[in-house]
């Protein structure tokens, strides 16, 4: 009987291991989740902005958009 508890207690071990290590990961997960969500918000203000200033330029202007006029001027 002794036996049959041991492998039961080492069978629990193991699984609390396991769910403990699956915890990690999902937390890990989560974590690269929000930083990707945060970089794609970004990324969605910035293209939001370009789009903004694009019938910008073209309205201002009498040529068409170019974006090599939109070089700065240290190169």
């Amino acid at each position: 009987m002794p036996e049959i508890l041991e492998a039961l207690q080492h069978r629990i071990v193991e699984l609390e291991i396991e769910s403990a290590l699956q915890a990690e990961t999902i937390q890990s997960l989560s974590d690269t989740i929000a930083r990707i969500q945060q970089t794609l918000d970004l990324q969605q203000a910035q293209l939001r902005l370009l789009y903004q200033r694009l019938p910008d330029k073209i309205e201002n202007g009498n040529e068409p958009f170019n974006p090599a006029n939109e070089i700065p001027p240290h190169y």
